[in-house]
């Protein structure tokens, strides 16, 4: 998914564009377009209301939130929700490639190009991306050779910060997904000496970037968790089985017992040989 986003940010980067039609337009509830096919490219963003398009097929439901760039001979069923009007920005413009590289200057037609996003999406920043939408509305009533130009960069933008809400939901992600093999780590390991560092490195980050992340999706640091899972595995051996408290301390990764004893009375409220005695299983007297 990385790859992919660094390719979508590249492609775009080699685009120029131009602005052909920006608007906000409110459908009524029951309205609906069957079997349309764009002449341009253009977008869709849904801020109120329900519906759903088809794409080539494939059915989306629509909703605040929902994204659609649309391409020029794609087969397009739109509609409204029965009891919802359907309310959306919408953007069509045109686009060449056309950069410079080691001092050489690369052009080609639209035609010849195609363009990096196509479908729905679903956005979570949906606040930039309306305001932005909202100014290219604005302009949209505006002449000029500026306020073309100031439309040019504020479609760039728009599209830099949908490239960049993909980015934020692939991190997101990639983080819970580095976070929860962490924690896996910590359950298959949490009788050898972890540090921060190590789960750090496990997922791939730093240690304040780990730190702040595990917190965020755990709620404890993940030192505290660590220590929550092996005094809990202790509570386990007090209570079911017969080894000394000693035993306990380094089966769950302790190699000092008094330091042990002391973090167990921290998190339990009393201490291993108090806990033990108050929930040690009475094993079932055996008639004669």
């Amino acid at each position: 998914m990385c790859k992919k986003l660094c390719g979508l940010t590249s492609t775009l980067n080699k685009l120029t564009f131009s602005l052909l039609l920006t608007g906000y337009k409110t459908c009524p509830p029951g309205w609906s377009r069957q079997g349309t096919k764009p002449q341009h490219h253009s977008l869709w963003f849904i801020t109120k209301g329900k519906g759903e398009v088809v794409l080539n097929g494939k059915r989306t439901k629509l909703g605040p939130g929902k994204l659609i760039f649309f391409t020029p001979e794609m087969i397009c069923d739109k509609k409204a929700s029965r009891n919802h009007a359907l309310e959306f920005y919408f953007v069509r413009f045109s686009y060449a490639l056309a950069f410079e590289e080691k001092g050489m200057w690369h052009f080609k037609q639209a035609k010849d190009v195609t363009f990096p996003l196509s479908g729905v999406y679903t956005m979570t920043n949906s606040s930039a991306i309306i305001l932005l939408l909202d100014q290219l509305n604005s302009l949209s009533k505006r002449r000029g050779a500026a306020v073309t130009f100031q439309k040019k960069l504020l479609l760039q933008e728009l599209l830099l910060t949908i490239a960049q809400d993909f980015r934020s939901q692939t991190i997101s992600g990639d983080s819970k997904k580095a976070i929860e093999g962490t924690i896996e780590y910590m359950v298959d390991h949490y009788k050898n000496p972890i540090t921060l560092s190590d789960l750090a490195n496990i997922a791939g980050l730093s240690t304040s970037h780990y730190s702040r992340l595990f917190k965020k999706y755990i709620g404890l640091s993940p030192i505290d968790y660590l220590t929550h899972l092996r005094i809990d595995r202790a509570k386990e051996l007090l209570v079911l089985s017969d080894i000394r408290i000693k035993e306990v301390s380094q089966t769950v990764g302790y190699a000092d017992e008094l330091y042990f004893s002391r973090t167990f009375k921290r998190i339990v409220g009393v201490s291993p040989s108090q806990f033990c005695d108050d929930h040690k299983l009475i094993p079932d007297t055996v008639p004669k």
